[in-house]
């Protein structure tokens, strides 16, 4: 059985392969945070730089816009293979999922709701 920290660690590894297989590349960080039955994971610098110009020369917000509009769209195709990569690390079926994106600071926030808290194993205390 995994500790609290392995499997933030194995989600954080998972998200930043699907980020560099989905998205065509990887975040500069990643944390996740397990609270519960909730599963937070907040990844920074994924803007590719594509996206960056878009958001950049585009009328007002056009270009933020549409940016949400196609990260919203991966998000949900491959949504099968994000709840399958949380499952084969917590051992817990996805409940629901919720995704955002800044488009100012390259920051991208997904909750994971989980139909229950994932077992782990306490860390000893020093």
């Amino acid at each position: 059985m995994k500790t609290q920290g392995e499997i933030e660690a194995a989600v954080c590894d998972a998200m930043r392969r699907f980020e560099q297989e989905y998205i065509g590349r990887g975040p500069k960080d990643v944390h996740s945070y397990l609270a519960g039955d909730l599963l937070m994971v907040r990844l920074r610098g994924v803007l590719t730089a594509a996206e960056q110009h878009l958001v950049k020369t585009l009328p007002s917000d056009k270009g933020r816009q549409l940016l949400k509009q196609v990260r919203y769209q991966l998000i949900e195709t491959a949504r099968p293979v994000m709840e399958a990569m949380i499952y084969e690390v917590t051992g817990v079926e996805v409940l629901s999922l919720h995704h955002d994106i800044s488009t100012n600071t390259g920051e991208e926030v997904v909750i994971f709701a989980l139909t229950k808290s994932p077992l782990f194993r306490e860390t000893k205390k020093r």
